[in-house]
């Protein structure tokens, strides 16, 4: 399939047409949510000829792979939502294999090499490179004397990694060759395969820079080192030793491309239609009941379901109550949430070069404890940020901001719990849904109390920032509950924590006969990858189901 570049490709119309689109009566695989595990699904499916049809109550496909437009023609801007940079897109790449399958090219626009993440403490800064020995030298230069504890922990990245990659080549699946192997050759990954990271930590070092340097990419999972699995923080950390980049044109590249080739392939995506029930007869999910945005139901039958929309969502809300079997109603009212985000958008005047900000992420912390970092609910009061630039990671690309202004986007970790936002009661996730707290003043207080500390930050990193500032804009937790109706404003998914990790995670076959799972809560991991992997392996699983198994 042939599409144009990123610079100049334009999916107004097709989102209009998404939107007025009527869905069928009839499908193969009804997809929940048009999210980046759904549409890779969907993808793969409709090349093998089997009938999808993905619907989404958003306005646009992506999920948390979305941009959002503002300004007119002249001034425009497209701000990315959850999609800041990728890992691993060399040509061997994860990412760029699963897309070649499909015969879609993604441009990439490769990051700064001599540090694309750089983490930036009260007293010092470390800029994490591409590739794993380089970094082990650059922090052992930095910190001799902690060589021994350093080269344990980069061996810890090592074994996992190599264990990872034979999972991933056995599509995902341990064996007891692998788990032989990781016994008998990967010491401290069988050693702290189900441990935390801070369980690791405390074998290597007890220096808090040290340990701030080892976790300091934790806003790429939003947990602490006390909750977070070991591995789950290697493998993250190994996706960006493998290379770190941004798509040419920005996220909703990706999201586009997928929906297109589905379309392309005799699919359907259609937006600003939520999935309102997913139907059971005996015991087995038979398709789902649409709505869309005027209220029209409809139903759509299908022997599949595919469900990329948040799990417990899915379990609690989208299904029967008394469809659902005991152990899974008591497992999903235990599930741990990871943390949300709270992200600001800026248009600023100049080129940020100019102010000393480089081709690369900025990892701002105010101290080195990163358990108080995300101790968050009782001030929601930011301890750091994240902070970005469209315009410096994709210079070709024109539209991310308007000439002469680039766009940047600092994000923190906070609590997503509607509670925490002036919202309460049993209602307050719907609350959230439907927008009801956008006008509430101690919503509002909070939300600006939070955006002008992120501002400040920005200008304590680039001087000069705060004067420039041409457009401003923010989005809380309550707005990614709102757009993608995630349990507590995360677009993390369920916690990777060990107990919710690995095997412990659940797989892509639900609770009922004729239903699956994809996306950021599954056995694949969170993240562009994660739901990417989910969506083909889970592809392969109703194709398999369904009597069409696709090719290996």
């Amino acid at each position: 399939m042939q599409l144009r570049d990123a610079h100049d490709y334009d999916p107004t119309w097709m989102t209009k047409a998404r939107v007025k689109r009527l869905p069928p009566n009839r499908t193969d695989v009804a997809i929940v949510g048009a999210g980046l595990g759904g549409l890779t699904a969907g993808a793969v499916l409709a090349q093998a000829g089997i009938r999808v049809a993905v619907f989404d109550q958003h306005y646009v496909a992506g999920g948390c792979c979305t941009q959002f437009s503002r300004g007119g023609p002249r001034q425009r801007y497209n701000f990315d939502i959850g999609l800041h940079y990728i890992g691993d897109c060399g040509p061997d790449g994860k990412i760029p294999q699963i897309l070649g399958g499909l015969g879609i090219d993604l441009p990439v626009e490769p990051m700064d090499a001599d540090g694309f993440d750089i983490l930036v403490f009260p007293d010092f800064r470390f800029p994490i490179p591409v590739g794993r020995d380089r970094f082990r030298d650059r922090f052992v230069q930095m910190f001799p004397r902690e060589r021994r504890g350093i080269d344990r922990y980069v061996r810890f990245l090592r074994e996992i990694d190599e264990l990872l990659g034979r999972v991933d080549r056995n599509k995902g699946r341990m064996s007891w060759g692998i788990a032989w192997h990781a016994f008998t050759r990967g010491r401290l990954a069988n050693k702290y395969r189900n441990a935390t990271l801070k369980d690791l930590l405390d074998s290597c070092s007890t220096d808090p820079q040290v340990r701030a340097v080892m976790a300091g990419q934790n806003g790429d999972y939003g947990l602490p080192p006390s909750r977070v699995s070991a591995s789950l923080h290697a493998g993250l950390s190994n996706h960006y030793f493998h290379g770190a980049y941004y798509p040419r044109g920005g996220g909703q590249t990706i999201a586009d491309r997928l929906s297109a080739y589905i379309e392309a392939h005799g699919g359907s995506v259609h937006l600003r239609r939520e999935v309102a029930r997913i139907l059971v007869e005996d015991g087995r999910a038979v398709g789902v009941r649409t709505r869309d945005h005027k209220g029209t139901e409809h139903e759509v039958r299908a022997p599949a379901v595919l469900s990329n929309a948040d799990l417990r969502v899915t379990l609690e809300q989208l299904l029967p109550a008394d469809a659902l079997p005991a152990q899974w109603r008591e497992r999903s009212r235990n599930f741990e949430m990871a943390a949300a985000i709270f992200m600001t958008c800026l248009g600023i005047r100049g080129d940020m070069r100019e102010r000393g900000m480089n081709n690369a992420n900025y990892w701002q912390f105010d101290g080195y404890d990163f358990e108080s970092f995300y101790d968050t609910a009782r001030d929601m009061t930011p301890r750091g940020a994240y902070i970005t630039s469209a315009t410096l990671k994709d210079p070709t690309t024109t539209h991310h901001a308007p000439a002469g202004i680039s766009s940047v986007e600092a994000m923190t970790v906070l609590s997503g719990k509607p509670e925490h936002w002036g919202l309460s009661g049993a209602q307050a996730q719907q609350q959230a849904c439907d927008w009801d707290y956008k006008n509430r003043s101690a919503y509002l207080d909070l939300k600006s109390r939070i955006e002008q500390d992120l501002i400040g930050r920005v200008d304590a990193l680039f001087p000069g920032s705060r004067a420039a500032i041409e457009f401003c804009e923010s989005a809380s937790p309550m707005s990614h509950i709102r757009y993608t109706r995630a349990t507590d404003g995360t677009g993390y998914g369920l916690a990777a924590t060990p107990q919710q990790f690995f095997e412990h995670r659940p797989g892509y076959s639900g609770p009922l006969p004729g239903l699956y799972f994809a996306g950021a809560s599954t056995r694949a991991g969170h993240g562009v990858l994660g739901a990417m992997l989910s969506g083909q392996r889970c592809a392969r699983r109703i194709a398999r189901e369904l009597g069409a198994p696709l090719p290996a």
